[in-house]
């Protein structure tokens, strides 16, 4: 039957070495990376996407703007269908008036449940080409969880990793130790000259 002694590595006792000890430390610095770092770090890193997907949402919005376009024709068989903001689109051409009263049309990705005449948003940048519509708050939100949870993962990962290391150096130097130990203490028990 075996037993289990709970702290032997950090009490003294005759059969505790060096890499005990070691190990032993290790593994309550991986504890603390593990529980307090990689989620501090995780959320640093979220908090610096957030700022930073904010940053590009505003200079998005910045040099795009909104027009409210009626479709021209709908020809959903010759061109290209994709996905717009999820749901399935094609390519059409609409027309809208500036605020000087010019008609301008462009193509632009429409819903596939637009008719010829329906008024559509287009976005467009500042050379009049279309251009997505800019990110929104769950997109950024998303995209700042996503940065902090693989940041987090891969810090405890990267830790895991480093721990497992140095319980296989630990255990080498271990198996070294006793093995000089046994040298010194086999020929007593066995009467034998080394």
């Amino acid at each position: 039957m075996r037993t289990r002694v709970r702290g032997w590595r950090w009490r003294r006792n005759p059969l505790r070495r060096r890499s005990d000890v070691v190990e032993a430390w290790t593994t309550v610095a991986v504890a603390l990376l593990l529980f307090v770092a990689a989620p501090l770090l995780g959320a640093a890193t979220a908090w610096w996407g957030y700022g930073q997907a904010r940053a590009i949402v505003a200079e998005q919005r910045a040099e795009r703007h909104h027009v409210r376009a009626t479709v021209a024709d709908r020809t959903p068989d010759t061109l290209s269908t994709g996905l717009l903001g999820g749901q399935h689109s094609y390519r059409a051409t609409v027309h809208w008036k500036t605020a000087d009263g010019t008609e301008k049309s462009t193509t632009a990705r429409v819903p596939v449940d637009t008719r010829q005449g329906d008024t559509v948003d287009v976005w467009l940048d500042s050379g009049g080409k279309t251009v997505p519509p800019p990110s929104d708050g769950a997109e950024i939100w998303q995209h700042s969880a996503t940065i902090g949870s693989f940041t987090a993962i891969g810090t405890a990962l990267t830790v895991l990793l480093a721990h497992r290391g140095v319980r296989a150096v630990a255990l080498r130097r271990r198996m070294a130790e006793w093995d000089r130990a046994w040298a010194l203490t086999e020929p007593q028990w066995t009467h034998r000259r080394a």
